[in-house]
């Protein structure tokens, strides 16, 4: 089969141990067909806003311009069309690499803060973009905002589209805003992105706050009774613990590797990978280099690192798959995900150059030892499994007495 010898191909190129042919590499393509593979954070609906890309174009011709270009030089070129952008995401790569489910990710840049509205309207028209997607593409894909609607629309043979909005800025300090992105399909809110919010420290700005401000902790209590998720990833560490100690369902972090391998803020301590695990929560292992090698991890502006080095050294998946053992041990398997950061972030893995490429994870899993059962808690049973337990949550919550706040049997 064709797939097979793909499997067999990439794990020889990514310098993984080899798998024996033929057995191993159909056991590879078969479990990862059979899996519900979710990415945690794909970045591509902005480009889909920006540029009219469409997710039924062909994004993979390397005779279209590199999108990273328009992140470092789109000052200097001309502003190309969607069909001129070569991406890390389309429909035809999703169906490749068996992508059941993408958390989209719902983004205002941290410019449109300085106008009171401006980031909400952003949020919505981003929203409103991918929902065109959602029309035109309805055949392939599907909103869904349950862990029920993922596995009913994989088994549709679909694809499941889910939003996550990230930066806390986005809601304009006003919880009524929390509940109408619910009512738009969002189930994660970053709490914050790059910048310091009204009410949250970011990990990469100025603090304001030493961690979340009175706002920020009922922020996190209205997730937990609306059933969206809290994700921690860009979040200062006071920020991070002031949310261990008011969340009360599971918290996420979507596209965060591990501080002990690639020290850089945006990535989890070994403290902190406890703390998710504790709370039921998962951490989504990034793939980007930036966060997973450590020759890439300086503090240098992503950038100049960019200008100087637009195509660098290959990235091994080899580190991919060295952060999701370290999040293994440490937090335990049933608390690792996948949150890849394709459109969002340059320095792919060879072998996860785009969304094509998550068997390649799959057959690296098997190839370092995990059994099937925990390959597919990585690949997406651990995210559909605290997505279920926020919803349960949310229903708890809106069952108990007037006043009252139910309690997760995690985090009494």
């Amino acid at each position: 089969m064709r797939i097979s010898r793909l499997f067999a191909a990439s794990t020889a190129l990514m310098g993984l141990p080899a798998l024996a042919d033929p057995v191993p590499a159909e056991r590879a393509a078969a479990l990862h067909r059979e899996a519900i593979v979710v990415d945690g954070h794909n970045d591509v609906t902005s480009w889909i806003l920006d540029y009219g890309f469409d997710l039924g174009m062909d994004g993979a011709d390397p005779g279209k311009r590199d999108a990273r270009l328009q992140w470092v030089l789109g000052w200097a070129l001309p502003t190309p069309s969607g069909s001129e952008l070569r991406t890390h995401t389309d429909l035809a790569r999703l169906r490749a690499g068996g992508v059941d489910a993408l958390f989209f990710s719902i983004f205002a840049h941290s410019s449109y803060a300085g106008e009171p509205g401006a980031s909400k309207r952003r949020a919505l028209a981003m929203i409103d973009a991918l929902d065109e997607q959602l029309r035109r593409h309805a055949d392939s894909l599907e909103l869904a905002t349950t862990a029920a609607d993922v596995r009913r629309i994989a088994a549709a043979g679909k694809t499941s589209a889910l939003l996550g909005l990230e930066g806390g800025h986005a809601i304009e300090s006003d919880l009524a805003n929390l509940k109408e992105f619910h009512a738009r399909g969002v189930r994660y809110l970053t709490l914050t992105w790059s910048n310091t919010n009204d009410w949250a420290d970011s990990s990469t700005d100025a603090p304001r706050h030493g961690g979340l401000t009175d706002f920020g902790r009922e922020v996190v209590r209205e997730l937990n009774r609306l059933g969206i998720l809290v994700d921690v990833s860009h979040v200062s560490d006071e920020t991070f613990w002031d949310t261990v100690e008011v969340a009360r369902a599971p918290l996420i972090a979507s596209h965060s590797s591990a501080r002990a391998l690639v020290d850089r803020p945006r990535n989890m301590t070994d403290d902190m990978l406890r703390a998710v695990a504790r709370s039921g929560g998962v951490v989504m292992v990034s793939f980007t280099g930036l966060f997973v090698d450590p020759r890439k991890a300086s503090n240098l502006k992503i950038a100049r690192d960019a200008v100087s080095n637009l195509w660098p050294s290959a990235v091994p998946l080899e580190l991919v798959l060295d952060h999701v053992d370290h999040v293994t041990r440490v937090a335990g398997v049933d608390h690792v995900g996948l949150g890849s950061d394709f459109d969002g972030a340059p320095f792919m893995p060879v072998g996860l150059d785009d969304v094509a490429g998550f068997p390649n994870l799959t057959a690296g899993l098997l190839a370092r030892g995990y059994g099937e059962e925990d390959v597919r808690k990585i690949l997406g049973e651990n995210t559909l499994r605290v997505m279920s337990e926020a919803e349960a949550f949310a229903r708890q919550a809106a069952a108990a007495p007037r006043g009252g706040l139910a309690k997760s049997p995690r985090n009494p």
